[in-house]
């Protein structure tokens, strides 16, 4: 995918982002809400405390943007911390398919995130594989073709990859093919320290209770799970309690999706509530990165961004003064 952003003049024309993505007349905020530091008052020479948790952004917030050629992989780095402030990010591996094995385009991404001051987090795969194939063939294979991502992963100092849960058969075969796919790929991630997590993603991988059964059956300790606030469609029209899946699978999370929809005046998700959800996260004494994972249509994704972005930090300092 070729981008219309040249990369000096991307950096240097920041103020006319807004136009770029289509986004009429939203301004830019002047000064980026940093997202690693919390935004409580610290006393004069005292050193602030950790977060309660970090924040990162998801790159599936800019598909329509990265699909339409407006902005590329290459440059989703430095957009992240110049538009919003953000100092991680997770990738989608949709947008550089065919980088997987290409280690001068790594080194290229690598560069540029440094140059940016900004963390690679997560490599998030949708390869047209099924790790749970009834096949052990292809079960193999498709462990196989997530090796490049996880390597791609370890240059880029991510510490995980996302995948998914795939299969056919009766539940508990399911259950029991998906485990050994992951554990075929989690063998070979181990060897270069990197997690391999499973988002609940539809289907049955969003029954928070099938997935941990799966992921026990795994017995690793570098796979785990990805809870996403918003992904409980478990098909024919049945959602699974989205609090109760994300309790589930939190013992088990290296990563956590702060999916949004919608705002209401008040700044509140409209399908989430988000401090019940995070509620959820800290008690399970996560503190890690929640990637922000805008999927909304109205407003824009730079705006859908910056308000879930504003959310996780008024409620994290609400939380924080508790």
């Amino acid at each position: 995918m070729s981008s219309s952003f040249d990369r000096r003049g991307f950096l240097k024309s920041a103020a006319a982002t807004g136009a770029v993505l289509g986004l009429g007349n939203l301004p830019l905020m002047a000064q980026p809400t940093t997202t690693t530091q919390s935004t409580s008052a610290a006393q004069p020479g005292v050193k602030s405390a950790e977060p309660l948790f970090k924040i990162s952004l998801a790159e599936w917030s800019l598909n329509d943007t990265l699909r339409a050629g407006r902005l590329d992989n290459l440059d989703f780095p430095a957009f992240a911390k110049k538009e919003f402030g953000i100092e991680a990010v997770e990738y989608v591996n949709q947008f550089f398919m065919d980088k997987g094995k290409d280690k001068t385009y790594h080194a290229d991404l690598k560069k540029r995130c440094d140059d940016a001051g900004v963390k690679s987090v997560l490599i998030m795969c949708d390869d047209r594989v099924s790790l749970g194939d009834p096949d052990e063939a292809r079960r193999q294979t498709a462990a196989e073709t997530h090796f490049q991502w996880v390597e791609m992963a370890k240059f880029l100092g991510c510490h995980s990859i996302r995948v998914n849960a795939r299969s056919s058969g009766t539940n508990d075969e399911q259950s029991d093919r998906v485990a050994d796919g992951l554990r075929r790929l989690s063998e070979f991630a181990k060897q270069h320290t990197i997690n391999v997590i499973v988002e609940n993603h539809g289907g049955l991988s969003s029954n928070g209770e099938w997935l941990v059964a799966t992921i026990k059956k795994v017995a690793m300790e570098n796979c785990g799970t990805l809870p996403d606030f918003g992904n409980f469609s478990i098909g024919r029209g049945q959602e699974y309690d989205r609090y109760k899946g994300v309790t589930e699978l939190m013992p088990f999370a290296k990563g956590v999706s702060a999916k949004s929809y919608g705002f209401d005046e008040a700044g509140n998700e409209t399908r989430i509530d988000f401090r019940k959800m995070l509620k959820i996260v800290l008690d399970a004494k996560y503190h890690g990165y929640i990637g922000i994972e805008w999927e909304g249509g109205t407003p824009g994704e730079v705006e859908g961004i910056r308000l879930t972005q504003k959310l996780l930090e008024r409620v994290r300092d609400e939380m924080a003064k508790a």
